[in-house]
């Protein structure tokens, strides 16, 4: 079956659906996600967006905070472009209906996270991202030209090479294969442009904050399909989720450190060496706890926030005291036990800062998307404002992006299933996807190494030749294709990682203790061969 529209967006955070409200004043568009609408990292987002709103602060200080957080890599006039237009998209947010906390003035509430030299994140209580998706979530629905299909998985992106007269030669996206969840049915999703906004990879790690969609699937789909990738390596580690032996990964917003809550060890000591100490950047404070956990032999340390009126924890924190409470830890009278998890990827498809990739028809927007804005480390709450000025650009040029499918209609072809079996091998996926994941944290996590990168290389080249055989031999399902996406994830991630000879921002090599800008104040580059058979 064919589905066609002016433009396909596969993902529905906030990227995605900031883009398709916009673009849908003048197109058709069509939304696939894999699970319900509103399951997307944007829903789990608890911080805030970050924006210079204050007198007290300013466009520079915004810029050299990202920039000092970024540890070299960032690009100055990307990063310059973003804090600029953030009031705008912050206006615009609460045009649509977005209900930000407010002071006693009625002004904008601003907190502080980590890296920030002033207030300026707004907020909804530690929530902020439910409410965005919400009121976003809501307009689309209600919108004439977008029509949302949940329980539909991208397969892969549907391309074609082209040779022009002087042997140039390039690739054109015409939209995506979609499994149909639950129906068996792959689908033919045709359009003019492809918005690449499916989100992060952190379910590529043992532990992670993110949604369990959260498995790569446009970095996979976008490698596969020739696009170029840079910056794989700098897997941001949130320095604090809750830990127990009960609880799924929960993550404490940094902005519970920036009312005034401590790190601190077994004996009750701080232990982050740093001018900002347990408001220090995220790389700083993910490396601190590791170490301390290590030289202690401790499974976790503790996030202080007793010093914090209890009114107010319940007040700004609902969420998670009442989360806490939920396992018995009183927030307000004893420390929350804490470890770090993957939380956010800061390198991705390289992007420009209208969306374009190097495929034609291909944009790519949001936590998938490499811009230059993050450079080896995201600052704090930077990444919901990346989405939202990012979608707004790309969906201000995404007319001049797409591509003719008068000629292409009959070149595109129907889902080839010839390839793939019958068979339900769900236990046998199951232990792949366990041993990828402790392999990626074991020896590709907050401290790694040659001898640990290539120990985990060996490893998931070996996975990758047992999820290539199930592809062939077991029936399409949304946990395959996961799995199939997390390998290739899993692999460009270690690739990077070797290549980078230094310690910079995330990326911390114990082999190569210092930063090299000689040599490596630069992107990593990946882009796959004509003949690799990587998944």
């Amino acid at each position: 079956m064919k589905h066609e529209s002016d433009i396909l967006v596969i993902g529905s955070g906030i990227a995605g659906l900031t883009f398709a409200l916009k673009v849908a004043e003048w197109a058709t568009v069509n939304i696939v996600t894999k699970k319900e609408g509103w399951e997307s990292s944007t829903n789990y987002a608890q911080g805030g967006i970050a924006s210079v709103l204050s007198s007290e602060d300013s466009f520079e200080q915004h810029l050299g905070d990202t920039i000092a957080g970024g540890a070299g890599l960032c690009n100055a006039d990307v990063v310059n472009r973003v804090v600029q237009e953030a009031p705008d998209r912050i206006r615009e947010l609460v045009q649509w209906g977005v209900e930000f906390d407010r002071d006693a003035e009625n002004q904008l509430a601003l907190g502080r996270e980590g890296g920030h030299s002033r207030n300026r994140i707004v907020h909804v209580k530690d929530l902020t991202g439910r409410e965005v998706e919400r009121v976003l979530l809501g307009l689309v629905q209600a919108h004439p030209n977008i029509q949302l299909y949940t329980n539909h998985t991208a397969i892969d992106l549907i391309t074609e090479h082209h040779m022009d007269l002087v042997g140039n030669s390039s690739i054109n996206c015409y939209g995506a294969y979609i499994l149909e969840c639950g129906k068996d049915e792959v689908h033919r999703f045709q359009a003019r442009l492809t918005m690449l906004a499916s989100g992060g990879a952190g379910h590529v790690y043992l532990h992670t904050t993110n949604p369990t969609i959260a498995t790569g699937d446009g970095i996979a789909m976008a490698y596969r399909a020739g696009a170029k990738l840079a910056n794989l390596e700098f897997m941001q580690f949130h320095p604090t989720t809750l830990y127990h032996p009960e609880a799924e990964s929960f993550l404490i917003t940094e902005a519970l450190r920036g009312e005034g809550a401590v790190l601190r060890n077994d004996s009750g000591a701080e232990f982050v060496d740093h001018p900002l100490k347990s408001l220090a950047p995220r790389d700083i404070v993910a490396r601190a706890i590791d170490g301390e956990m290590k030289r202690s032999g401790s499974t976790h340390m503790f996030l202080d926030a007793t010093a914090i009126a209890a009114e107010k924890l319940r007040q700004r924190f609902p969420n998670i005291y009442q989360k806490c409470a939920g396992y018995g830890i009183e927030i307000s009278q004893q420390p929350i036990p804490i470890v770090p998890a993957a939380h956010y990827m800061c390198g991705g498809v390289i992007t420009d800062m209208e969306g374009r990739t190097s495929l034609g028809g291909l944009h790519a927007c949001g936590e998938v998307a490499h811009t230059g804005l993050h450079g080896a480390n995201r600052l704090a709450s930077n990444s919901l404002l990346e989405a939202l000025v990012l979608a707004h650009n790309a969906a201000g040029s995404a007319r001049t992006g797409m591509v003719s499918l008068d000629k292409a209609q009959d070149r595109i072809p129907k889902w080839d299933d010839t390839g793939t079996g019958t068979a339900e091998e769900w236990v046998l996926i199951q232990h792949n996807l366990q041993e990828l994941q402790t392999v990626m944290w074991d020896y590709v996590g907050i401290v790694r190494s040659r001898l640990r990168l290539e120990r985990a290389q060996r490893r998931v080249n070996m996975l990758g030749m047992e999820i290539r055989d199930y592809y062939r031999k077991t029936r399409l399902s949304t946990p395959l294709l996961e799995l199939r996406n997390l390998a290739a994830t899993a692999h460009l991630i270690i690739k990077a990682a070797l290549q980078r000879t230094e310690t910079r921002g995330l990326h911390y090599r114990h082999d190569f203790p210092e930063r090299d800008d000689a040599n490596w104040q630069r992107d990593t580059i990946l882009q796959r061969e004509s003949d690799s058979s990587q998944l």
